[in-house]
């Protein structure tokens, strides 16, 4: 039994999505289904059951030996989060009762960090497991501070031999395809988007407040999300893989190039706008990241990550202008 929290949401549904490709069917899903329609995102899938996340750990404790691997995703993933006691309630010390019942029954724990960890990117990308190094990152938001706190603990206990057989945290970074639907201003720039290149609008990207940026040249290192849930099977079928590491491509574009790709994509030539940044992100707002991925190559994964554009002919074609959008 596989065990996916989070999965009723973006990559959690796609990760169960992946599982059952893999002709596995005894899948728990823990998460909130709501009133968004993300139970959507599993309407094609083959499940054990739907567990609230207040009841998952006795689930678990029912379950004892039969889990073969808990990936926990579920989180409050908003960058623009306030409440510092619910984000800390769920996503640190829920992730650390996952983390610790784990250690007791010796099952492997895959988690969701996030790039956020990484600040400015002053100090660059690099998935350095050090508490040194690590211990050196500023968040800049309570999001990316949440996750941060809780890889440093890992490690820690990593370090202290209080940690699962197989534990693994992964930076994600700027991810994005089908699925997203239900997360309203926290969906991709491409889902955003859509509707206005689909009719022929202009798309508005913000203006850069740094002289050494283009209006539109802020860069990210976007990543498809079918490249991140392979990379995620693939760990699970390698336990003996552990730490922390980053999930991207490896190579920052702008949203200038992540615009034109979805006007192309659509059929459409690009028509692009520039509007002022909101005072309360410029401080907050990251102008590059790209992912440093030696690490995960060290440690044996092969596999190539999808051009950008690439991955956005599909995510619009198969998806963004189907009839059917979902995994």
């Amino acid at each position: 039994m596989y065990v996916v929290t989070g999965g009723a949401g973006f990559i959690g549904s796609v990760i169960v999505a992946a599982l059952n490709r893999k002709a596995t069917d005894d899948i728990v899903v823990s998460d909130w289904l709501t009133s968004d329609e993300r139970w959507r995102n599993l309407s094609k899938r083959i499940l054990a059951d739907i567990v609230p996340p207040q009841n998952l750990l006795a689930s678990l404790t029912a379950c004892g030996k039969s889990v073969k691997a808990v990936i926990h995703m579920g989180a409050i993933s908003e960058t623009t989060a306030t409440d510092g006691d619910l984000v800390w309630e769920r996503n640190f010390k829920a992730t650390l009762d996952l983390w610790s019942w784990c250690t007791r029954h010796e099952v492997p724990f895959i988690y969701a960090s996030s790039a956020a960890t990484y600040g400015d990117g002053a100090l660059g990308f690099d998935d350095d497991n050090s508490l040194e190094a690590l211990s050196r990152l500023r968040p800049l938001n309570l999001y990316g501070w949440s996750k941060h706190a809780f890889d440093l603990r890992a490690v820690t206990l990593a370090e202290r031999g209080m940690r699962p057989p197989q534990w693994v945290g992964l930076k994600f970074f700027n991810v994005f395809g089908p699925n997203e639907y239900h997360k309203g201003h926290m969906q991709s720039v491409v889902a955003k988007t859509y509707p206005d290149v689909a009719t022929g609008r202009p798309v508005c990207l913000f203006k850069s407040h740094r002289p050494d940026f283009v209006d539109g040249g802020q860069l990210r290192d976007f990543v498809w999300v079918e490249d991140v849930v392979n990379a995620i099977i693939w760990l699970v079928d390698n336990p003996k893989v552990s730490g922390i590491f980053n999930i991207g491509t490896g190579k920052a574009r702008s949203f200038c190039d992540l615009a034109t790709a979805t006007f192309r994509a659509a059929g459409r030539e690009p028509s692009i706008e520039y509007i002022e940044m909101p005072e309360h992100l410029r401080d907050k707002y990251q102008y590059y990241t790209q992912a440093q991925m030696s690490r995960l190559r060290q440690a044996g994964y092969t596999a190539q990550f999808t051009s950008l554009e690439d991955a956005i002919t599909r995510y619009v074609t198969h998806f963004l202008a189907a009839d059917d959008r979902f995994v």
